[in-house]
């Protein structure tokens, strides 16, 4: 079923979605300083073709910097990205089969906004690893 969605996602949106994320990315990378939101933009560019059956979760090593950098990158890209999200998720919603791909469109709008410090993981992972907290320190 993920393939599925994930190819009628790539026709009706993900391909245009990414392509703004590289576009963003490559404007980025233009300066030093930048890269690192360029790096970020080309990880969700990869989360954008292809989302379903993969989630963003917080990076644990993340620090500072990477909330730091999320403020800058709201003001310079997030919100047009943001917006793009929204865009493409009102007409994924006039119909049945569109839901779940404007449904995934809106979940990726917090990505989009705050990429800095986000990891994308496939969902099977994030099970396992949630259940691996889970029993951390539990005694049985």
């Amino acid at each position: 079923m993920r393939t599925i969605l994930n190819v009628i996602w790539l026709l009706f949106g993900g391909v245009w979605l990414a392509l703004g994320y590289v576009v963003a990315g490559v404007i980025c990378c233009l300066l030093i300083i930048t890269i690192p939101f360029g790096i970020a933009s080309f990880r969700i560019a990869g989360y954008a073709l292809w989302p379903f059956g993969r989630t963003a979760v917080d990076d644990p090593m993340a620090g500072a910097w990477s909330t730091i950098g999320n403020v800058i990158w709201v003001i310079v890209a997030g919100w047009w990205l943001a917006i793009g999200h929204i865009v493409t998720s009102i007409p994924m919603f006039l119909s049945i089969v569109g839901i779940p791909l404007g449904l995934a469109n809106l979940k990726m709008i917090p990505i989009s906004l705050l990429p800095l410090g986000k990891m994308i993981v496939p969902s099977d992972n994030l099970r396992f690893a949630q259940a691996q907290r889970s029993t951390v320190g539990r005694v049985e």
